[in-house]
């Protein structure tokens, strides 16, 4: 069974000096539209119910995660790394009830709703690319 890194891999070789033409050629603009199309594939699989379709459409938009993390990569702006670690860190901190912590809301007290963390998280990140 293929692994993450093997889809690393795979994506890195396709892009490289000795990959595929096609690949090589892509830029984030001129994917756009796969995206879009892979995400209607992966809404059409699920109005369907047919799971072995999802599975491989959610492969497809995995896939197409994983092109615009190497263009991103290659342009020097971010990695896959940076993709999962950003995600991971917002949806623990919007989890607190999950994974605990403290998280600091300057309201009324009590629970922040989902939007209010949501916002509170956009401020957060705000503040850090301000430093």
């Amino acid at each position: 069974m293929y692994t993450f890194q093997d889809l690393i891999d795979v994506t890195e070789k396709l892009r490289s000096e000795n990959g595929c033409p096609w690949d090589r050629a892509q830029t984030h603009e001129s994917l756009k539209e796969c995206l879009k199309n892979e995400c209607q594939e992966v809404i059409d699989a699920i109005d369907s119910g047919d799971m072995e379709n999802l599975c491989e459409e959610l492969g497809d938009v995995l896939f197409q995660v994983m092109m615009h993390s190497q263009l991103a990569k290659e342009e020097g702006a971010f990695t896959i790394d940076d993709v999962i670690h950003g995600i991971c860190d917002k949806m623990v901190f919007r989890h607190p009830h999950v994974f605990g912590g403290q998280t600091e809301f300057p309201g009324e007290g009590g629970t922040p709703t989902w939007e209010e963390l949501k916002n509170l998280d956009k401020l957060r990140k705000n503040r850090y690319k301000d430093r």
